[in-house]
């Protein structure tokens, strides 16, 4: 009878390379039948990953409604002290920060890359791509309140002031939903504001191909003519960490249909996320509200073209940021 031991040497038919290395685990670890818990745990593999990828996304809203309970923890706290401070809300938005900054680091290793470009003081307004779930803004926001101490101002879509419980969070972060000459008084004031022009129906319908979904949208740069500078933002690897199904001929129509994004969400992937902030765009008063939009949008796509891998690949990704961290090890 020949040895399990001597299958796996040479000058004898060999066993598949799998097998060998488990029979030789058997005997290491003093335990019979490996094989069969290998199988058993490729099985359970099989069969709760679908589902492991599909409650990812929502995990970003869990940890969004956490922010949202410490939030009101923290007012009831310090309900007596607003009417002695101006700033109620800095230590929360501190610890929030903090915490959120905390996530991006472990799971995504995140980064931002032209940071100086944005002005200590003054007015910018920052013009982004949008990703299935803008998770790369909310860290975005985190490093600019960590490392600037400003709060960045955002224009969000009608649909968010409508989801339960987010009333608050949208206060204490200054989210709006406009009108326009509610965005020039921001910016005339001296804040900083964010615009995703493509905005859901971008979130919804790009896809690995990062294709800019803005349509005819060019009130961002009356805006920018009103109150300027203008900066593009672009993250890596942002429809690699989450996708959306929002591209297929149902949730299209139903989004057209109702303007709310009923597309289900998967992922959550621990890709490399970078942030790049590409040069300011110089004001110039001689043009138009449809040039500077053309041209902001050239300048995120240039963004994409140098930065992005297209198209967009989750394993690659995945493969990328952590042979890259064993090469740093």
């Amino acid at each position: 009878m020949i040895d399990k031991n001597q299958t796996c040497g040479m000058g004898q038919d060999p066993m598949p390379y799998m097998t060998c290395l488990i029979h030789v685990l058997e005997e290491w670890f003093g335990v019979g039948q490996l094989e069969d818990y290998w199988s058993f745990a490729n099985y359970l593999l099989w069969v709760f990953t679908p589902l492991i990828l599909l409650i990812l996304p929502y995990f970003t809203i869990f940890l969004l409604y956490l922010t949202i309970i410490f939030l009101h923890i923290y007012k009831r706290k310090n309900v007596l002290k607003e009417a002695y401070s101006h700033n109620l809300w800095d230590g929360a938005r501190k610890t929030v920060a903090t915490l959120w900054d905390g996530h991006a680091a472990v799971w995504h290793g995140y980064e931002v890359h032209g940071m100086e470009k944005i002005p200590e003081e003054g007015p910018a307004l920052i013009i982004f791509y949008h990703g299935a779930i803008p998770i790369d803004f909310y860290y975005f926001m985190a490093k600019i309140f960590i490392h600037k101490g400003r709060t960045c101002r955002v224009v969000a879509d009608h649909f968010v002031f409508k989801i339960p419980g987010f009333s608050l969070l949208l206060d204490v972060f200054c989210a709006i939903h406009g009108p326009r000459e509610k965005c020039v008084e921001i910016l005339r004031s001296g804040h900083l504001l964010a615009i995703s022009p493509g905005g859901v129906r971008e979130a919804l319908i790009s896809d690995e191909t990062y294709n800019i979904v803005w349509g005819n949208r060019k009130g961002f740069a009356q805006v920018a003519i009103d109150a300027k500078p203008i900066i593009p933002m672009f993250t890596q690897n942002i429809r690699e960490g989450f996708r959306s199904l929002g591209g297929t001929r149902l949730f299209r129509w139903l989004y057209e249909k109702f303007r709310y994004p009923f597309a289900p969400m998967y992922g959550g992937f621990p890709v490399k996320l970078r942030t790049y902030l590409g040069d300011p765009i110089p004001y110039d008063p001689k043009i138009t509200a449809e040039e500077l939009a053309e041209k902001t949008k050239d300048a995120v796509q240039a963004l994409i073209d140098k930065h992005q891998r297209i198209p967009g690949n989750v394993m690659s990704a995945l493969l990328e940021r952590f042979h890259n961290k064993q090469k740093i090890n």
